[in-house]
């Protein structure tokens, strides 16, 4: 957010305006204190998301769990702060990692004594949902889970890194207790992310993972022997599980690939050979 960010005019009140300017200033550039101390000590912040109440003694370790994550989460305003008198309205959009999923917020953050007093934050799905039915018909679970918009994104780019750093998908049998356990996740919550958020499922994430692990190893592969081999080095413990994944990833068999691309010298994001 600009420090020239734009205000209503109707019912301003400047004082409201600076605290709220700074109190989203914060969330973006990530600065946790900052954004406590703007907290009024009778702080009650209502994440709607979940349908909780959270007080000053429990708001560092939510807001520690809900600052957005590494450059693939962005926050990104998507209005002018709206000021009527005391309180303030804003609206942001909080993009997952790769746009697989966003989130279009909004809060309504009441100023008293110069600090802020009531925070009533709402959260919808706005892409990645099968059904196209928001959060809203889906409150139940993520109240049992525990989970807001914000840290769901932090699930999202803690999975990344996980997979990308530890590369647990080139065993055999990867499983969604092992990694929940390794994450500091429930199986629940995992399961939520990949389903509800992301759109796939578990073993569709490790496929993935494991044929784009596959295709960067593919310019020292001259034969369909080499192709099975490494299959099987990605962690792949099926061949007809590997070449439909391949197929559906790349548009391609992997003999077709090989053909188009005799020295591996190929693009590892599949959908761009489709057709």
């Amino acid at each position: 957010m600009s420090t020239d960010l734009a205000h209503d005019r109707c019912g301003f009140q400047p004082a409201t305006h600076q605290v709220v300017l700074r109190y989203h200033q914060a969330w973006k550039q990530r600065r946790l204190d900052d954004i406590l101390a703007l907290y009024h000590p009778d702080i009650a912040y209502h994440d709607f998301l979940q349908n909780r109440v959270f007080h000053l003694a429990e708001l560092r370790d939510y807001v520690q769990a809900s600052l957005p994550q590494g450059e693939a989460e962005r926050l990104e305003h998507c209005d002018r702060i709206r000021v009527d008198g005391d309180t303030a309205f804003i609206q942001y959009q909080l993009v997952l990692r790769g746009g697989q999923a966003s989130f279009q917020s909004s809060e309504a953050i009441t100023v008293r004594e110069g600090l802020i007093w009531r925070v009533r934050e709402y959260a919808t799905l706005q892409h990645g949902d099968k059904d196209g039915g928001g959060l809203a018909s889906q409150r139940s679970p993520l109240q049992r889970l525990g989970l807001s918009a914000r840290q769901l994104g932090r699930m999202a780019e803690d999975l990344h890194s996980y997979f990308h750093q530890q590369q647990p998908y080139l065993q055999a049998d990867c499983n969604l207790a092992a990694v929940a356990a390794a994450t500091g996740y429930s199986r629940n919550q995992l399961s939520y992310l990949l389903n509800q958020v992301l759109g796939q499922s578990f073993y569709r994430y490790v496929n993935q993972a494991r044929l784009q692990h596959l295709l960067a190893s593919l310019p020292a592969a001259d034969s369909m022997a080499r192709i099975d081999q490494l299959a099987f080095a990605a962690g792949f413990n099926s061949l007809s599980v590997f070449y439909r994944c391949f197929r559906d990833h790349t548009g391609l068999t992997p003999a077709a690939w090989l053909r188009r691309f005799p020295c591996g010298s190929a693009q590892t994001t599949g959908d761009q050979h489709k057709g």
